[in-house]
């Protein structure tokens, strides 16, 4: 009996929007579930989008997240439910301020704080884009990099693409020896179909999708690659600052690279471009990074 064809597009997109779709389960407190076919372990993206939807809709629509701060503490079980506890810590003229908590078996697997801020008219500056930059229509699909790497396919092959991620260098799940040294990682990516309008929702969607590459700018140094040959990691914490308007299924450019890499952990840092060349967001993130056997 063969499998039922791996869901990409809008119909991928519309499982993430399930995903991220937390029910309420008591005063201040939600209940997440993860995909019915993922890795091994909750993807990290995913509790902390799920930890910002819980803590966002506690909070005055108008307004909007600007920062993140969260922690791993423990790695999450994808076939039971994750429950969100969310701490008020202060609503004042201009800032609320969140406290949100995953829990599986009653520990925290994730926590996180998340500001919100009312928009308000001030200075208004930022660093260019990274010029000469080839567009996400001028470099390949992630289909058209898996082709040349069957044996990598494993899990991507099993799970919902609803990301569409395009590499401007060589990925970190090619083969040891076929990615050369490179200071920074460039990544094309959008989500892959239409979202609704939230922007709370695009929110969550961008936290989502800016843990799935950025530590791999830590390797990218190197020339190093995950897996076989390679070296494993997991995320410690993250951080994400939200800077300007956007949407999340529209393409940004995640311009990262790694400052410094020491004691088998390793810390990442990105920022990300719309089209046009506005930085909508910043996001830094350290790992465990370990060799594979080590």
């Amino acid at each position: 009996m063969s499998n039922p064809p791996v869901a990409v597009g809008q119909a991928a997109v519309d499982q993430l929007l399930e995903v991220l779709d937390l029910t309420p389960n008591g005063e201040m407190a939600f209940r997440g579930m993860s995909p019915p076919v993922g890795p091994q372990r909750v993807y990290g993206g995913q509790v902390a989008g799920q930890a910002l939807v819980a803590a966002g809709r506690t909070v005055d629509p108008e307004r909007f997240v600007h920062s993140l701060h969260g922690y791993f503490v423990r790695p999450g079980d994808p076939s039971e439910p994750i429950d969100y506890q969310v701490e008020n810590v202060r609503d004042g003229r201009s800032f609320s301020v969140r406290r949100s908590v995953a829990l599986q078996h009653d520990k925290p697997i994730f926590f996180m704080s998340a500001s919100f801020h009312r928009a308000e008219e001030g200075l208004d500056h930022q660093a260019p884009a990274p010029p000469d930059v080839p567009g996400p229509e001028d470099v390949p699909t992630m289909t058209e990099r898996l082709a040349r790497y069957p044996e990598r396919l494993g899990i991507w092959g099993q799970i919902p693409r609803p990301i569409d991620v395009r590499y401007v260098g060589e990925p970190g799940w090619v083969r040891p020896g076929d990615r050369p040294a490179d200071p920074h990682q460039r990544v094309w990516m959008r989500i892959d179909g239409k979202l609704p309008d939230d922007p709370l929702l695009h929110a969550c969607a961008l936290t989502y999708a800016s843990d799935l590459t950025l530590l791999d700018s830590v390797l990218s140094v190197h020339g190093e690659v995950w897996g076989p040959g390679g070296l494993v990691g997991a995320s410690l914490d993250h951080a994400l600052w939200f800077h300007r308007p956007f949407r999340a299924d529209e393409w940004f450019l995640y311009d990262c690279w790694s400052p410094s890499a020491s004691d088998a952990r390793g810390l990442a840092t990105g920022r990300m471009f719309t089209t046009d060349g506005r930085q909508i967001a910043s996001a830094v993130q350290e790992g465990l990074l370990r060799r594979v056997g080590a």
